[in-house]
């Protein structure tokens, strides 16, 4: 039986350290009336509610910004994919900043408690820091620790007040699961730009990085089949896109943008060949800020990605 899509709309920014990306969903709409489409009037869609009015108080802890509203955040949309998941449709998660995967991952964990989880990470960045380890405070380098369970405390350089760390514990331990995924099931690609205590996790444990040289060696297909092999042990599989892994010359749409990432088409390829396979639950994309940006290029990238890999979904 084919699942139907379901649209899960994340207009939520506050865990970037830029404003604009809470208007990528809206943005890539407007990609999508532009290319005369109608994707959107296609599919079932939901948007989860958003904490954005917290942009305009106190940042709260400079170590974990607007820490009380992410936790909300992971919340909802982990409520939102798990009732998705257990309707027995295929959720897309079109989000703003990259921390509400964390969501993501946690209602996937809550819809399938059994099963072993894992996750591809197509990003610029690990994130993997701690409110122990960052050195900006913005949530959306966090989701992956998030999800590990991972505090990284030998790369400690933050001292956190107790508020901090309680809501940190909630955070890791959304759906009274902790950790979500282990290490040996997560796979990053494109991930280019990480500090020294992203990089002591990734090569203590082993975390597999498929550069972006790398995978142009290897190519699409060869990339795809190495990457689901390595995952062979894991039940479920999800993929998270943020538009950072794709090179800046192609759009400055986004708001951490990292030279030498994919192309457009690399993407694409990479995204359709990934969505097909039987294993894969969950596709989502993120970071679009069209503030940043000239004529929604970036908005349309991610639409162009959207469009190739839920009709190569469709006709399996």
């Amino acid at each position: 039986m084919t699942k139907s899509l379901k649209i899960i709309e994340v207009k939520s920014e506050i865990g970037a350290g830029t404003r604009g990306a809470s208007l990528g969903v809206d943005a890539i709409k407007i990609a999508a009336l532009d290319f005369g489409s109608r994707f959107f009037k296609k599919h079932k869609s939901i948007e989860v509610p958003n904490e954005n009015h917290l942009l305009l108080e106190s940042t709260g802890s400079p170590y974990a910004k607007r820490i009380s509203g992410i936790l909300t955040m992971v919340e909802r949309v982990s409520e939102e994919v798990k009732n998705t998941l257990g309707n027995n449709e295929f959720p897309i998660v079109l989000a703003g900043d990259h921390s509400t995967a964390a969501g993501t991952i946690s209602g996937i964990k809550a819809a399938y408690p059994k099963s072993r989880l894992g996750v591809i990470w197509i990003d610029a960045h690990a994130d993997m820091h701690s409110p122990y380890t960052t050195p900006s405070g913005n949530m959306h380098g966090m989701p992956l620790a998030m999800v590990l369970d991972e505090d990284n405390t030998d790369s400690k350089v933050n001292k956190l007040d107790q508020e901090t760390i309680n809501y940190w514990y909630q955070l890791k331990n959304v759906e009274n699961i902790a950790p979500k995924i282990n290490y040996r099931d997560l796979v990053l690609i494109s991930a280019r730009d990480m500090e020294k205590p992203e990089e002591h996790l990734i090569k203590k444990n082993k975390v597999k990085n498929i550069t972006t040289a790398e995978f142009r060696k290897r190519g699409v297909e060869r990339t795809v089949i190495e990457t689901m092999m390595y995952l062979d042990h894991c039940d479920l599989i999800y993929v998270s896109f943020d538009v950072d892994s794709l090179d800046p010359t192609a759009s400055r749409g986004t708001g951490t943008p990292v030279a030498q990432g994919l192309t457009e088409k690399e993407a694409g390829g990479l995204m359709t060949r990934l969505i097909t396979h039987h294993k894969v639950c969950c596709f989502e994309i993120v970071e679009v800020n069209p503030t940043l940006d000239k004529e929604n290029q970036m908005a349309e990238h991610a639409f162009e990605i959207l469009i190739k890999a839920t009709n190569a979904f469709r006709n399996e």
